[in-house]
């Protein structure tokens, strides 16, 4: 019983010296990132597909022919004339039908002095027609134009008359008086030339001033290893337990 209480209190030694023993902490390594470019690829462009229209023929149906509408024939009947002396116009024409036969007449005076006068039928058996004149034809007696021609005289041509006057000659007439003549009178102080005064423009260089660059200050990551306290072991207190005596 004393054995076993005496490796207790040798366990529970040991224990709390391994529990307040403080762990080890190694600083860890740290490493600059890698900086990996991006890489970008060229856009891949796709022509889009065209398709051909379809396009259907269209259909045409030949049109319908019907035959005209027969109507039956209708009775009439006109007349009417003209003359016209200035034009030599004399026509008669009167026609009448009762819708089977057609009858009719016209009168026409002939440049020859004649009336020609028609009177025609019409019926299912054809046309029929009946010429008659009246008064007898006249043609005047043609007669040769006589042609004279014109009598032209011959032009009577008067040739011109030249004199020969002498010219008349009129001599200068010279006075002896000579002419004036007037010097120029010229001054002795020449012109006062003046030169252009001539200012050279001011040409300012530019200047320039180079851009100050400063470059980038890096300052590594300071690590700091964090402060362990080690906890406070209390150890227990055992008390022996008075066993009694038998």
């Amino acid at each position: 019983m004393k054995f076993a209480i005496l490796f207790a209190v040798f366990a529970v030694a040991a224990a709390r010296d391994a529990y307040n023993k403080a762990p080890a902490y190694s600083a860890p390594a740290y490493s600059a990132p890698a900086y990996k470019a991006p890489s970008y690829s060229a856009p891949s462009y796709k022509a889009p597909a065209y398709s051909s229209p379809a396009y259907s023929t269209p259909a045409y149906s030949a049109p319908a022919y019907s035959a005209p509408e027969e109507y039956p024939a209708q009775p009439y009947s006109f007349s009417y004339n003209v003359k016209d002396e200035t034009s030599y116009n004399d026509f008669i024409h009167s026609e009448n039908t009762d819708g089977k036969v057609t009858t009719g007449s016209y009168r026409v005076a002939l440049p020859d002095g004649r009336t020609q006068i028609v009177s025609y039928k019409a019926d299912s058996y054809g046309y029929t027609a009946d010429v008659k004149y009246e008064g007898e034809a006249n043609y005047p007696e043609y007669k040769q134009s006589e042609y004279k021609a014109n009598a032209y005289s011959t032009p009577s041509y008067k040739a011109p008359i030249y004199t020969t006057p002498a010219p008349a000659y009129k001599a200068p007439v010279y006075t002896t008086s000579a002419p004036a003549y007037k010097a120029t009178a010229y001054t002795t102080s020449a012109p006062a030339y003046k030169a252009p005064e001539y200012k050279a423009p001011t040409y300012v260089a530019p200047t320039y001033k180079a851009p100050a660059y400063s470059a980038p200050a890096y300052k590594a990551p300071q690590y700091k290893t964090p402060a362990y306290t080690a906890p406070a072991y209390k150890a227990s207190v055992y008390t022996t337990t008075a066993y009694p005596k038998y």
